[in-house]
């Protein structure tokens, strides 16, 4: 009996032993596992916060023009500082009431929450912390295994350890679901109250706080019962916190509120072609890759003014009074830093969002011509050069036919007019005799100067604008004119930030002399001459439909084929591209379809320009105004039924007074002074 009793005793001490041994063995390795995930989770470091976000693009005026977003959802970040301070407190109260106290877990909550659960035999009480809820929305599904919940404490250390509590609670608030598509406290303010969550009541603010717990149940929109006895057990909970006073509760409990279900805009509202032109820039330029521009969180900062993009909008909605398929498109920029201004693609983005301002390539017709005469101006040409207009055949030879181009309703003047004419008149011969006195390489040359892209041919039909061009690059080539010959690049993008203001991209204004200064003044009052009727000859200038519009300086060029109609000019500060057409390159029918790119260019102009500074073009110190004889060319005398003042180079000038209609006793005098001056100068040179 004493033998039992002793082998039970050392049986026992034994046990004992085993288990204390066992018990430090596996205490230690705990501690061991823990110090080491502690370890890892320090040198893993902060965990990427990769939460999707709603990227948003602004006008130049700083006025929200468009978004993007994953397939419906609304997601805004903003800073802790910029969220009200009642959602702040009303979230800690009733989310996580010891968030700034403990380390990622609170302790107390989950030894209660698995002694409810204990008692229920089922889980029935949450214990998760505010930086465990983050954890969860950032990286984790919302299964309920365990290995999920091992993930969901390892990135709570991760996030506890790399974060200050401020900016886990910025996290959180700024990805927590709130229903109805919307993510985060901003979206959500935006969505129920139409307001900014700087600026809610604390009504409005405990009201959203109670919605991440069942975002559907709790939605006030939904069930406003069941949101109303969430939002009061949160008042409750803040006045025994001491975050606000118990005179409040009853108040902010009974407020009416209204909710404005401010829905989701869409990306296409405000100047859909230019948001498409945005995209394009946004891939194609600046490289930015799809889920970036999806998911980033992007603040996009453009150069649209939504002024002038309404009225052209409006313009072409008024212009184009037809119900027929005839399509258009209009590029407007600033040619001075290459700034799009306005662009429209097409009369209705939602049935068509071909965008033709940028996609589209058609044939220029007579507005290729000023690149032809700025060639000419660099080879001798002035605007008196006089040439013959009439009904010309070209041999071309080399086995290629005849080239037989024809002017407008087959009227010429069969007679010589002068370069400033041909310009305004349109001549077509005139172009088509200058570009094979020049021979056509030289105009493919230039055109490349002015940033002309598209396939040429060095042709003779080339002068006529045959060869198909983009609307934007005809634009911007204009502005080469109106900047002094400086080119620039067309710009859509000035800046991108993310969502907390970081810079990621801003533009860099560059210009680039392409082209001579003096020269490019000379073409602009060439292209003035467009809607000066003084010019007139067989024909009117082709502006004189619609010079009675312009009330400041312009200057520009029509152009048309059988099927297309354009319409490019300018002001010192603005440069517009209009064209009009089919897009199956179908015939334009009547005056109307071939009128219309003028009109609309003429009344975009003068909306666009309304209440701006009226400017004149700045004259280089290398360019002299004379007064001449429209008709010839020449120097007008006292004599000339008409008179007006053109541009040349210095010492390109004319010098030969015109005599058609009789000379003055004074321009008699000079005339024989100028005898008298040759005759000297050629006996010096003789001698």
């Amino acid at each position: 009996m004493k033998f039992w009793q002793i082998y039970k005793e050392a049986t026992k001490q034994q046990k004992i032993r085993w288990m204390k041994k066992w018990g430090l063995i596996v205490t230690g390795c705990f501690a061991l596992s823990f110090v080491g995930l502690l370890l890892l989770a320090k040198l893993m470091g902060p965990p990427a916060l990769l939460v999707p976000q709603t990227t948003i693009m602004y006008a130049a005026d700083g006025s929200k023009m468009g978004e993007i977003n994953n397939g419906g959802q609304n997601r805004y970040w903003v800073p802790l500082k910029k969220i009200d301070k009642h959602v702040i407190g009303a979230t800690i109260s009733i989310e996580d009431k010891s968030f700034y106290k403990h380390n990622g877990f609170d302790m107390k909550r989950i030894g209660g929450a698995l002694l409810a659960d204990i008692k229920a035999g089922a889980k029935v009480q949450g214990a998760s912390t505010i930086t465990q809820q983050y954890a969860r929305n950032l990286f984790l599904t919302h299964d309920k295994t365990w290995r999920r919940k091992f993930q969901e404490a390892f990135y709570t250390l991760r996030l506890e350890m790399s974060y200050s509590k401020d900016e886990i609670l910025e996290g959180y608030l700024n990805t927590i679901y709130y229903g109805h598509g919307s993510y985060g406290i901003q979206s959500a303010s935006r969505y129920y109250f139409g307001k900014d969550a700087k600026d809610l009541s604390l009504s409005e603010a405990t009201m959203l706080a109670g919605i991440p717990k069942g975002p559907s149940y709790y939605s006030p929109i939904l069930h406003e019962e069941n949101a109303k006895k969430r939002q009061s057990i949160i008042l409750n909970a803040m006045a025994e916190d001491g975050t606000i006073k118990k005179s409040a509760v009853q108040k902010a409990a009974s407020d009416q509120l209204t909710y404005v279900r401010e829905e989701e805009e869409e990306i296409a509202t405000v100047a859909p072609y230019f948001q498409d032109a945005v995209m394009r820039a946004l891939k194609r330029e600046l490289n930015v890759n799809t889920n970036s521009i999806q998911f980033g969180g992007l603040r996009i900062y453009t150069t649209l003014d939504p002024k002038m993009q309404e009225v052209a909008e409006h313009t072409i909605e008024n212009r184009i009074i037809d119900n027929s398929s005839i399509q258009t498109a209009l590029v407007a920029m600033d040619p001075r830093s290459g700034d799009v201004k306005a662009l429209v693609g097409g009369r209705d983005f939602e049935q068509s969002s071909f965008n033709r301002a940028l996609q589209a390539k058609r044939a220029p017709g007579s507005t290729f011509k000023p690149f032809l005469y700025y060639t000419a101006l660099e080879h001798g040409y002035t605007a008196s050069t006089p040439i013959k207009s009439e009904p010309t055949t070209f041999a071309m030879g080399d086995g290629i036919g005849d080239y037989k181009p024809k002017n407008f309703k087959n009227r010429y003047a069969n007679d010589f007019i002068t370069m400033a004419q041909a310009l305004a008149l349109s001549d077509n011969i005139y172009a088509v005799k200058t570009n094979l006195y020049l021979g056509p390489k030289k105009l493919v040359k230039t055109a490349k100067k002015f940033g002309i892209k598209s396939e040429l041919a060095s042709i003779p039909s080339l002068a006529l604008g045959s060869k198909a061009v983009g609307v934007l690059e005809m634009t911007n080539a204009y502005g080469v004119f109106a900047n002094g010959g400086k080119k620039v690049d067309p710009v859509f993008i000035t800046k991108i930030t993310d969502s907390k203001g970081k810079v990621l991209y801003e533009h860099k204004y560059e210009s680039k002399q392409v082209i001579d200064e003096n020269k490019a003044f000379v073409m602009t009052d060439l292209l003035a001459g467009t809607f000066d009727e003084k010019l007139n000859d067989y024909t009117s200038v082709t502006g004189s439909s619609i010079n009675h519009y312009l009330t400041r300086p312009m200057a520009g060029k029509s152009g048309s084929t059988p099927n297309d109609s354009w319409m490019v000019g300018y002001s010192p500060q603005l440069v517009t591209g209009v064209w009009v057409g089919y897009d199956n390159n179908e015939e334009l029918h009547d005056v109307n379809d071939t009128g219309y790119s003028k009109r609309i260019w003429a009344y975009f102009m003068e909306g666009a320009l309304k209440n701006k500074e009226i400017l004149s073009f700045e004259q280089p110190e290398g360019v002299t105004a004379v007064t001449i004889n429209p008709q010839n060319g020449k120097l007008a005398t006292d004599s000339c039924p008409v008179t007006r003042i053109s541009y040349y180079e210095k010492g390109t000038e004319p010098v030969e007074y015109c005599d058609e209609h009789g000379a003055s006793s004074e321009i008699k005098v000079k005339l024989e002074q100028k005898k008298e001056e040759k005759g000297f100068f050629k006996r010096i040179f003789s001698w």
